[in-house]
């Protein structure tokens, strides 16, 4: 079982850094872990989400169980040989994907019926199916089968939701046990909406069931940003102190050094390699759009003080001339670089939190974003 060890906590906030071995490497927290839904983190090899600090990805069960399927992937036994990725993968267990990109999804005891968004072939993935399909691709860190509930919500449709989210737990539990390898790692998934007390119901039931880590689900589902972290504020301390602690689908620089102020310990979005596809160059003064014409001479990198390799390498107005001629190089130098901006903003927090300096870090961070570029 994944074992955590935590080694420092702000003396200040909640914040807290620490770390965890996988059979593939050894993991350090708070960690932002990038996207690679299809099995590819988009426009980036391995050796360039190594070479800009990344330390595990993410892989997503419903699309790679519909294309290219598992057929596919067993033949190359799990995903890491599939895509040439040899540190550590945590795959989502599809149900988001389900109830926001499927057709015709129907939810039952069962599981998920649903129409592929692709062909519209018809599947049903139950809790069981989506641990087997998972430790078929032979991840690292694996998620049970939830019911995410977006926002706004009522209550009775987010106590049904939270409840047979817990049933689905102890369900995908049993599979885990029996089949998984025993380096793989089962998190349970806190849903509740934005409802603290139905967030602390899920929470203690889960708990319960005494797994490697816990994640909340259902954050970043259209709720203002101040709800958000005031949910999580609440929820964080009712998972074990002990146990990793993953924020699903966040976020924003500004979420993820509140989160980890608020106890957080792991994130994953497609923000930063989605916005560099579309020109948007995230710096420590924020976000810099690329395509901007005043940036047509600047001999300058997008950030003078980050060092990856696009900002060692070009200017402004050469990645602007990428942009905007629609060159491929272009959604790849930026996705570089804002990799490289998320991994090692977390590194700064991890250093922070040993040198209990994370206030400082926050205000400094902060005062940066606001500063003229």
């Amino acid at each position: 079982m994944l074992k955590f060890e935590l080694q420092a906590r702000s003396g200040e906030t909640e914040a807290r850094c620490g770390r965890f071995e996988t059979a593939r490497g050894e993991v350090r927290t708070p960690v932002f872990m990038p996207v690679g839904t299809l099995g590819s983190v988009k426009a980036l090899t391995p050796d360039e989400l190594q070479g800009a600090g990344a330390q595990i990805i993410l892989g997503n069960t419903y699309h790679l169980y519909l294309r290219p399927g598992m057929e596919v992937i067993r033949h190359f036994e799990g995903l890491h040989r599939f895509m040439n990725w040899p540190g550590p993968i945590l795959t989502d267990s599809g149900g988001f994907q389900v109830f926001s990109l499927a057709k015709l999804q129907k939810i039952s005891e069962e599981g998920a019926a649903f129409q592929s968004h692709i062909d519209g072939s018809r599947h049903v993935l139950t809790p069981e199916k989506a641990i087997e399909i998972q430790i078929a691709l032979d991840a690292d860190i694996i998620m049970p089968l939830d019911w995410c509930i977006g926002y706004p919500a009522g209550r009775d449709d987010v106590v049904a939701a939270l409840e047979l989210t817990t049933r689905w737990a102890a369900r995908c539990r049993a599979v885990w046990q029996a089949k998984a390898r025993p380096q793989a790692a089962l998190f349970g998934i806190v849903q509740g909406g934005m409802y603290d007390d139905l967030r602390r119901r899920s929470a203690e039931s889960l708990v319960a069931l005494d797994l490697p880590g816990y994640a909340l689900g259902g954050l970043s589902v259209g709720e203002p940003a101040d709800i958000m972290l005031a949910v999580a504020e609440k929820a964080l301390p009712l998972l074990p102190a002990d146990r990793p602690r993953y924020i699903m689908g966040v976020g924003t620089p500004e979420n993820l050094v509140e989160l980890v102020a608020r106890g957080a310990d792991m994130f994953d979005c497609v923000l930063p390699t989605r916005n560099a596809r579309n020109g948007q160059l995230i710096t420590a003064r924020g976000t810099l759009n690329i395509s901007n014409a005043r940036f047509r001479e600047d001999t300058r990198p997008a950030d003078p003080g980050c060092g990856c390799y696009t900002c060692r390498h070009y200017s402004r107005a050469y990645l602007r001339h990428l942009y905007m001629a629609r060159e491929l190089l272009a959604y790849r130098l930026n996705s570089i670089h804002n990799i490289h901006y998320y991994t090692h903003l977390m590194a700064g927090m991890r250093q922070a939190i040993r040198e209990d300096a994370f206030e400082a870090f926050r205000k400094t961070f902060y005062a940066g974003r606001q500063a003229a570029d």
